[in-house]
């Protein structure tokens, strides 16, 4: 009884000692536009006392102590704010703050400060207010990450996977073709023939604002794409000077004395910061450039990068100008098996597949921002991006490699594919902004990008090794020893011009119209040749080592007596240009709490290509392919209170084929796997309904749900070509398909501490499940498969990440990443035989499914100094492509591994130094 006496005490003693508290409550807007500001930070000066206004503007703070206090009112980009207040006994204080936008003096010049479209808050107020479902992630966020390049900030978001150790991207489980890439709005070229997409990983966060992806279709956008628009807005002005370095390597590279023993390809003695310089002609290089790999010294990752910007008057306005340079180097060595299975009989074998990439990138971004007075404004975006990739791969070095049908022998085959890739991509941009009145706001941009992708010196050796110290030349195709080159030169030309203008402007009703013009041209020459060394039989003993081909193809003694015999192919070309013309209108009007936005656009595309490759009848061949669309959209948004919003989207797109989808060119992969393209690919048509409901809890928190579904006609896979060959071919392998799915993400504060200076702890997680099925054609029916799944589609995909910070002025950031991405399919089968299309088939080959976890420490040591330590990949899963075999001996189903690897764990030491002042 004493104790419940007590107690009851003291629970009335903290209810009067609460009671005698105050409150302090309001509202915090734009003193200009009298909007409400989100986010904003409200504190009693000198404690660590206050809160965050949320999505209406509105801040509490509670249990305040009776007394006088100084309120200050801080919001990114505007003029700070301090009130002396008194706070009394009980009594609950209103106080409505409006702050004016920020201006900085520089040398007299007076320049207005913009709203930071880099923090996670702010994009949450676009992806709220936006008339489409789209969601983005800012520079901030994708520094806590730890995220380097643009690639891997996508996969941070829902529905959206990076395929392994590429730059490619999967939204909602379809890929590359299904997609587009755009930078400030403007299309961006691809810089590899394999790919529609740019490789996102060029893209390093030094030139990131914000990453974006909308997932519905909008008319003002273009009408090529299915599952999602990515675009990428580069960083505009900052006012820091920084300069960062980092140090770094991975397991794989350091174990069993790889560090002192990693190789690469002769390429590397021509490479100068990621700018390769062929010293001859592969001609004259086939007995005058080595034919030997090289040694690696001291293979540590390593890069650095500077940044900065300023800002100056020039006429009557304000310019801006902010510039990164950055340079890199990276190490990977992977160890693994490879496999291929043509019509369930084994055709290739190797238990010893070894690859080495050293990788140099230099990355540049100059932009410019000219307000010449508050309704004008012009910008100027350009970048340059460039990715050297030396790849060396061998495989049987151990003696146990078998290649079916080969003479004299079938086993004991030893590959070994040298190559570099160099990649130079210029991004030129303009854009003008004009407040013409009131009513019309004008907006125009014209770029020009340029991309140059060569091939300059790949180097293939096939041969036998009979015993330790002796080795045999192989006769297949007189290529065994080759020495090529392949170049890509694409040149575009882009551009929009829209106006918008606002119809109806009133509290609770407005209509606006969007409408204009985009126009697109892009052209590309491709060639490829290569050289070759071979003998007339295979039967001679010539060599003594797989590493000293040099005493055998370089030897001139051979060639001057026929036994190495020199072979030149014809050269493999083929060029393609694409013209895009479109007009589309937009209407978007609310009422109150709904929001309604048509649209229908007017696409004309015009594709040609013209082709001259050996593997085509007659080696010479045409198409032109015209396509007329007329693509509605449709979005619907409910705001069903001040915090949730209800939308729905339903829309028409295409996919159009690409070049290297249509010209028949083979490309063989350093495994020997032949890829080409198919004259015959026809579009398809893609309809799309989605349903999503948004939660935004605080101005940092976010819940969504999402239903959607695409009907996919005509669809277009990678499959296994049907007849002899066994390879890969783009087909279309379906009369349509079928795509549902459901997403859900949440971003959440576990431990919310908002403005008070003490520790926090934020959740952000996303989860999507998804079904697909298409009908097979018959042509790709076998073993009773009538239907499959998409190409690079996963059923369930999760990524999320655990931050801790501990919000002090010397900050700790600690970030736990972990993503999963199930099985897909990475090339759909086919039957070699119509006929005998149960015994004669190659199934699909899949990627399995695995995780992935990183860990990411910041440590800001002083107002200069800033300390980060990364390690990606600490689960090191074995990533494995499997193929069912079903030979004709048992017809009992198995399932061999056909591919695998580890990818090991990546560490990294980085120092970012404040240079300011």
């Amino acid at each position: 009884m004493k104790k419940i006496i007590v107690s009851s005490l003291l629970l009335i003693s903290v209810f009067l000692a609460d009671a005698q508290k105050g409150t302090i409550k309001g509202t915090v807007t734009d003193a200009k536009t009298n909007e409400v500001l989100i986010g904003t930070t409200v504190m009693l000066k000198g404690t660590t006392t206050g809160g965050i206004t949320d999505f209406d503007g509105n801040y509490t703070i509670p249990k305040i102590n009776p007394g006088r206090y100084t309120l200050l009112v801080s919001f990114i980009s505007y003029d700070s704010k301090e009130m002396p207040i008194e706070v009394k006994a009980g009594e609950e204080k209103v106080i409505n703050v409006s702050l004016s936008p920020a201006t900085i003096e520089v040398e007299g010049v007076r320049v207005v400060a913009k709203a930071n479209r880099e923090s996670e808050a702010m994009l949450l107020i676009d992806q709220k207010k936006s008339e489409n479902i789209k969601e983005s992630i800012g520079a901030k966020r994708l520094s806590e990450l730890g995220v380097s390049d643009a690639a891997s900030a996508t996969s941070k978001i829902s529905g959206v996977t990076k395929n392994e150790g590429s730059g490619d991207v999967y939204i909602r489980g379809l890929g590359d073709r299904y997609l587009s890439t755009t930078m400030n709005g403007l299309p961006i070229p691809s810089d590899d023939v394999e790919k529609k997409n740019i490789d996102l990983g060029l893209f390093s966060t030094d030139v990131i604002k914000n990453v974006s992806i909308s997932k519905t279709y909008d008319a003002a956008t273009y009408g090529d794409q299915s599952s999602g628009a990515v675009d990428i807005s580069s960083k505009s002005y900052s006012e820091k000077f920084e300069l960062e370095v980092k140090a770094g390597s991975n397991t794989n590279v350091f174990s069993d004395g790889m560090f002192g023993n990693f190789k690469g390809t002769q390429n590397l003695n021509d490479l100068t910061m990621g700018f390769y310089k062929s010293p001859m002609s592969i001609e004259d290089a086939l007995q005058n450039q080595s034919w030997n790999t090289v040694d690696v010294a001291f293979p540590l990752d390593r890069s650095f990068s500077i940044s900065g910007g300023k800002k100056a008057k020039l006429g009557t306005g304000d310019l801006s100008m902010f510039g990164v340079l950055s340079y890199g180097n990276e190490y990977d060595y992977s160890e693994g098996v490879y496999q291929k299975y043509r019509a369930n009989d084994q055709y290739k074998s190797f238990t010893d597949l070894e690859k080495f990439e050293t990788i140099q990138k230099t990355t540049a971004l100059l932009s410019f921002d000219y307000e010449i007075n508050k309704d004008n404004s012009i910008s100027y975006h350009g970048v340059l991006l460039n990715k050297a990739k030396d790849e060396l791969w061998e495989m049987g070095r151990n003696g146990e490699g078998f290649f079916y049908d080969q003479i004299p022998q079938e086993e004991e085959t030893f590959i070994r594919d040298q190559n570099i890739k160099q990649n130079l991509l210029f991004v030129n941009q303009l854009l003008g902004d004009h407040k013409l009145n009131k009513k019309n706001n004008l907006k125009w941009a014209v770029g020009y990008n340029r991309v140059k992708a060569d091939e300059p010196n790949r180097i293939g050796n096939q041969v036998i090794m009979l015993e330790e110290d002796e080795i045999y030349f192989v006769k297949s195709t007189n290529y065994e020893h080759s020495k090529s080159c392949q170049e890509i030169k694409d040149n575009e030309v882009n551009g929009y011009l829209k106006n918008i203008t606002t119809l109806i402007d009133e509290e609770d009703k407005k209509l606006k119209l969007n409408y204009g013009l985009n126009f697109r041209y892009k052209t590309r020459d491709f060639s490829s040749q290569k050289v070759a060394s071979y003998l007339p039989s295979p039967s001679a003993t010539l060599g003594t080592s797989i590493d000293k081909l040099d005493e055998i193809l370089n030897n001139g003694t051979y060639y001057d007596n026929s036994t190495i015999r020199t072979k030149i192919a014809q050269e493999d070309t083929y060029d393609a240009s694409l013209l895009v013309g479109a007009g589309y209108l937009n209407a978007t009007y609310n009422k109150n709490k709904f929001m309604v936005n048509v649209g229908v656009r007017y696409e004309y595309d015009l594709i040609n290509v013209d082709w001259d490759v050996a593997n085509y009848v007659g080696r010479t061949g045409d198409l032109e392919g015209t396509y007329d669309n007329i693509l509605p959209s449709l979005n619907l948004k409910y705001s069903l209170g001040d915090k949730n919003i209800l939308r729905l989207a339903a829309s028409k797109t295409v996919t159009l084929p690409e070049f290297k989808e249509l010209a028949p060119f083979e490309y063989v992969s350093p495994t020997g796997q032949v890829q080409k393209g198919n004259p015959d690919l026809i579009n398809s048509n893609d309809y799309n309904i989605d349903v999503k409901w948004e939660l935004f809890p605080t101005a940092k928190e976010m819940i969504s749900l999402t239903g959607f579904y695409k009907l996919i006609e005509d669809p277009i896979n990678l499959a296994q070509a049907r007849g002899s060959s066994g390879n890969f071919y783009f087909a279309n392998t379906g009369e349509k398909a079928n795509v549902y799915g459901i997403e859900l993400e949440a971003k959440v504060g576990i431990i919310k501490t908002e403005g008070t200076g003490k520790p926090d702890l934020n959740l952000s997680m996303n989860l999507t499940k998804m079904w697909f099925e298409q009908d097979l054609l018959e042509e790709f029916q076998y073993y009773d498969k009538t239907t499959s799944g998409l190409q690079g589609a996963a059923g369930f995909i999760t990524n999320g990440s655990l931050i801790f910070s501990t919000n002090t002025e010397n900050e700790l950031v600690a970030t736990v990443t972990g993503n999963y991405s199930s099985d897909k399919i990475l090339v759909l089968g086919a039957p070699e035989d119509q006929s005998s299309k149960d015994t004669e088939f190659n199934s699909e080959i899949i990627e399995k499914g695995f995780a992935t976890v990183d860990l990411i420490l910041s440590k800001q040591l002083s107002k200069r100094f800033q300390l980060k330590l990364s390690c990606k990949n600490l689960l090191d899963p074995t990533v494995e492509y499997t193929q069912e075999v079903v030979p004709r001996s048992t017809s009992v189903a198995r399932t061999e591994v056909v591919e695998s690897h580890k990818k090991g764990v990546s560490f990294s030491l980085g120092l970012k130094v404040n240079l300011n002042k």
